[in-house]
């Protein structure tokens, strides 16, 4: 499991629109000494019963500390270690026992929506299989919705998500496909993240369903003209009914040349070609990654493409499971996401997600945490995220239990009782 590249890019800023609830949210840390700003003063964090940094050099992939401290210095972690050996800093926080890990890095998700497909996952319930096509349920809706109510839907699955302990996030287009729609729905979505990816190639849009080289043509031009700018990677749904592996190859080609780096959601719903043409373009992840050959999982193996695993998806279409045993026993490297959306996987939550992974998916819980933390930030090729090790950022989940394992022995239980993000608490 090694993290790639470290991104050129910042982590994303704390939200400042987030629901006062959220920022007024009670723990049961306690702090015992006088705040300071984050930007001048240092905070020792200390009693943390285990604390999971993700650095491998101290024996094992969580790195994992007993009876731990951590100092945060302005927005980044300055030192992690035995408490006993803590230096002095100017304010204090008691974790009572607790564990403390990195916020989750969420990977990929679809928060830029407008609308409700609850007939969709009833009906799906009652025996009709997932489908592609159910994506222009919402597409007719987002279309209709105004900017503003657009950027409520964002604010208020991202603060539903930073309860849970996620502190970055990627986020999709996907739901305009036309020019307009498709450059606004980036422009909401960089105004929360710098993790933005252009999805146009979410499915071939309705006025194109008789030509779709057409908006394959469209896709690759004039749509890219005016979303590169607010995009930092491009992402294609390659798949039986969206878009075959020559359509994909050309739509991620032609980001590339505009300088958006390669996503691809990738063998979901069948054995395609998306995983292969994943690590041919040197894509960042692949996602779903549900139907592989060996011949997939070797490429994978082989490169520095992440497998991105969507636990939430198979959960809301009771499709098969993807096999991350396999995976990890073949030497990928695996993130966790939630593929939050309205349709296939309306969640925000990663410890669901963690659980999912631990009890269908063959993954322990030490493999299910990394790859929620380290492993969703090198699915983003950053290591100043997932990590808390000196120098990244101190973003931190305080879960009210003593360890991190209890994420998938407690599932379903709102454990996380802290969140700090770029060193502020706001949780």
């Amino acid at each position: 499991m090694t993290p790639g590249r470290s991104s050129t890019r910042s982590a994303p800023e704390p939200d400042p629109t987030a629901d006062q609830a959220t920022e007024d949210a009670m723990s049961n840390a306690t702090t015992v000494s006088p705040a300071h700003s984050a930007s001048t003063a240092s905070t020792l964090i200390t009693n943390i019963a285990a604390l999971v940094t993700n650095d491998p050099s101290l024996g094992s992939p969580l790195g994992l500390v007993q009876d731990a401290a951590l100092v945060i210095e302005g927005d980044r972690i300055a030192w992690t270690g035995d408490q006993s050996k803590a230096p002095a800093t100017d304010n204090r926080v008691d974790a009572g026992g607790r564990a403390v890990l990195p916020g989750f890095v969420d990977s990929h998700s679809h928060l830029v929506f407008a609308g409700d497909r609850t007939q969709e996952f009833n009906a799906r319930m009652s025996g009709r299989p997932y489908s592609a096509g159910g994506i222009r349920t919402t597409v007719a809706a987002t279309r209709a919705a105004t900017d503003e109510e657009l950027e409520a839907n964002v604010t208020r699955y991202l603060a539903e998500a930073l309860r849970q302990g996620t502190t970055t996030f990627e986020t999709k287009s996907g739901y305009g496909l036309t020019t307009a729609d498709e450059s606004r729905a980036l422009r909401v979505a960089a105004r929360h993240t710098d993790e933005v990816t252009y999805l146009g190639a979410h499915i071939v849009a309705p006025e194109f369903a008789e030509d779709p080289a057409a908006y394959v043509a469209l896709v690759t031009g004039e749509m890219l003209d005016a979303c590169a700018p607010h995009a930092r990677w491009i992402d294609v749904f390659c798949e039986k009914g969206a878009f075959d592996g020559d359509q994909a190859r050309a739509i991620l080609t032609a980001g590339k040349d505009r300088g958006l780096h390669p996503r691809i959601h990738a063998n979901q719903l069948s054995y395609g070609p998306g995983v292969r043409l994943a690590v041919e373009l040197d894509a960042a992840s692949a996602d779903h990654c549900t139907h592989l050959t060996d011949e997939d999982v070797d490429a994978l193996a082989n490169s520095r493409t992440v497998a991105t695993l969507l636990p939430g998806a198979e959960f809301s279409t009771r499709a098969e499971w993807p096999d991350a045993r396999r995976l990890l026993d073949a030497g990928v490297t695996v993130a966790l996401s939630t593929d939050c959306n309205p349709g296939s996987s309306f969640t925000s939550s990663v410890p669901f997600c963690i659980a999912l992974a631990v009890r269908d998916m063959g993954m322990t819980p030490d493999e299910a945490v990394w790859s929620a933390t380290a492993g969703g930030a090198a699915a983003l090729r950053r290591t100043d995220i997932g990590r808390l090790t000196p120098g990244a950022y101190a973003d931190l989940t305080l879960l009210d239990a003593p360890s991190h394992v209890h994420l998938a022995y407690r599932p379903g239980v709102p454990l996380v009782a802290g969140v700090w993000r770029r060193g502020e608490r706001v949780l």
